[in-house]
């Protein structure tokens, strides 16, 4: 009889949770969340303090109504990040999360009001959630959980993001860190236009700076531009799609392949840009010098836009003829 009424009990508990669950879900349908790079760089495997990855979340109101939700002090109870290998793995979460997860304490948190088209963000370290344990490639997503990690059963969902964790130079000595000249310091791409991006490219193949070319080149797209790459780069492990982008970019700079994208011009005029917020393209025609004429041909690079910088992705040539 005791058995009894306590399944009775539980029953009802468990449809009260539902009921609750589901009411408030309504609640967050008018929200959005969103992540992007803070302060994008190299990614190495490592610790969260040796090697950080910096990921800026922004939660939006997108409702008529005022928005509420309850955030954490200690973020680790209000979000989380997932990330998923090539072969959609999951990775291991952080032993610190787990064990500040189990220990009872008390949770303090504020609570958020967002009127309509408001955004309130902050910024976590990705490693302090998530074990990033060999370099390759991976996909990150954030969980928001509005009213704290113990009623997880309401979460938002982010977009997802691309993240290529390099070998760390101490285990790689013929890896050669992209740096700007005369400084130590790492290349990193900046939010610039699509015809600065375009611009900077071009300049830095006439000046043979491979970092600087490759900086704003998405290089698994432009690898995978024909079918016969496409297939074979579906069809390996994650090990070896690292290293035929490696192969990729090393033919490129033999001229090896895709000589028109690699071909140095002895000047450029950009004559026209047209981007949506995703996607544009950058009108380019360029001279190219033999010894008695000039060829002159339109490129039409491809961009689009990742996390707020704008990449190539693609591009067409055609020839204009001589001059």
């Amino acid at each position: 009889m005791k058995r009894k009424i306590l399944f009775i009990i539980s029953i009802f508990f468990l449809f009260g949770d539902l009921l609750y669950s589901q009411s408030n879900s309504k609640t967050f349908e008018g929200a959005s969340v969103f992540i992007k790079y803070y302060d994008r760089t190299m990614y190495y495997p490592g610790d969260a303090d040796s090697n950080p990855v910096f990921v800026h979340i922004s939660i939006k109101n997108n409702s008529p109504e005022t928005l509420r939700f309850k955030l954490a002090d200690d973020r680790m109870f209000s979000v989380d990040f997932n990330a998923y290998t090539l072969k959609n793995t999951k990775l291991e979460q952080t032993e610190r999360l787990i064990r500040k997860r189990t220990t009872n304490q008390t949770v303090y948190f504020r609570e958020i009001a967002l009127e309509t088209g408001e955004e309130y963000s902050f910024v976590e370290n990705l490693k302090d959630y998530v074990d990033i344990p060999e370099p390759s490639i991976y996909y990150i997503e954030l969980k928001l959980y509005p009213e704290l990690y113990k009623s997880k059963y309401i979460e938002l969902t982010s977009n997802r993001l691309t993240m290529e964790v390099r070998p760390s130079p101490s285990a790689a000595s013929s890896t050669v860190l992209p740096v700007k000249a005369k400084t130590a310091e790492l290349l990193k791409p900046e939010e610039i236009s699509p015809d600065k991006v375009v611009e900077q490219t071009i300049i830095a193949r006439q000046k043979s700076l491979w970092d600087q070319y490759f900086l704003y080149m998405d290089i698994e797209a432009m690898l995978l531009r024909t079918s016969s790459a496409k297939r074979k780069f579906s069809q390996v492990s994650a090990d070896d799609k690292i290293r035929m982008l490696e192969q990729y970019k090393t033919d490129l700079m033999d001229s090896k392949i895709d000589g028109d994208i690699v071909a140095i011009p002895e000047k450029f005029q950009i004559e026209q840009t047209v981007y949506t917020q995703t996607k544009g393209s950058v009108t380019v025609t360029e001279w190219f010098k033999y010894p008695n004429f000039h060829e002159k041909k339109k490129y039409v690079y491809k961009v689009r836009q990742r996390e707020g910088i704008w990449q190539i992705y693609d591009y067409t040539v055609t020839n204009l003829g001589t001059e």
